[in-house]
């Protein structure tokens, strides 16, 4: 991937390991609502998509209260269960010294996603950053990484998305950029692969020897 320069990567689950804390938010607030009904797995198909379409889609008329009750736990156990990523940290720092444009693209709300990246250290290395706040159409819709791709002055032939769901994938190919599927993705890799991502990564350190940067 020699002409890439300009990484577009999600947050949640790419980024930042939030899995317990969204399974967490969604069991204390689904068991209120829908005592008995969801088992942890089902949790997992709501990772992913902007918490406005998951709540509707579940009760349309109690979704406002429910994101709250989200959010509210959310917020009070962000800090505690939130992880780090091996390897995280140290490829997106060598790729910010090898002068790669670096964005965030994410289908959270803007405070708890700077809130995550300070927390875990990656707040110098994003100035561009496009959450649910900035746009009308979340992933995949391809607004959310055009906006990106804008603000850092790049194109999609230069650009690569990388995350752990199947809307970034989607998202990159409606916005034609390249795409890259992390291998930690908490649903597996298989509904990734079905996607046709351009590369797979095991570990985020992988990225710097396919983009070359170890050689520069």
């Amino acid at each position: 991937m020699d002409n890439v320069n300009t990484v577009l990567f999600d947050l949640d689950g790419t980024l930042i390991d939030t899995n317990d804390l969204i399974i967490a938010s969604f069991t204390h607030t689904l068991e209120h609502y829908f005592p008995g009904r969801f088992a942890r797995e089902d949790m997992l198909d709501f990772i992913g998509p902007p918490l406005d379409d998951t709540f509707k889609n579940l009760d349309a008329n109690r979704a406002d209260e429910m994101i709250d009750m989200y959010r509210a736990h959310n917020h009070a156990h962000h800090d505690e269960l939130i992880k780090e990523y091996s390897g995280v940290r140290e490829a997106v720092e060598q790729l910010d010294q090898a002068k790669f444009k670096l964005a965030i693209v994410t289908t959270k709300r803007s405070q708890t996603t700077w809130k995550g990246m300070e927390l875990m250290g990656l707040k110098p290395f994003f100035k561009t950053v496009i959450t649910l706040d900035d746009v009308d159409h979340s992933k995949p819709h391809p607004e959310p990484l055009e906006k990106a791709m804008q603000a850092l002055d790049a194109t999609p032939g230069e650009s690569l998305m990388v995350g752990d769901n199947v809307h970034d994938i989607e998202g990159g190919k409606n916005a034609g950029t390249k795409t890259a599927a992390v291998g930690w993705a908490l649903k597996g890799i298989d509904p990734l692969k079905q996607h046709d991502p351009d590369i797979i990564l095991d570990d985020m350190r992988d990225l710097l020897k396919i983009l070359g940067v170890s050689s520069r």
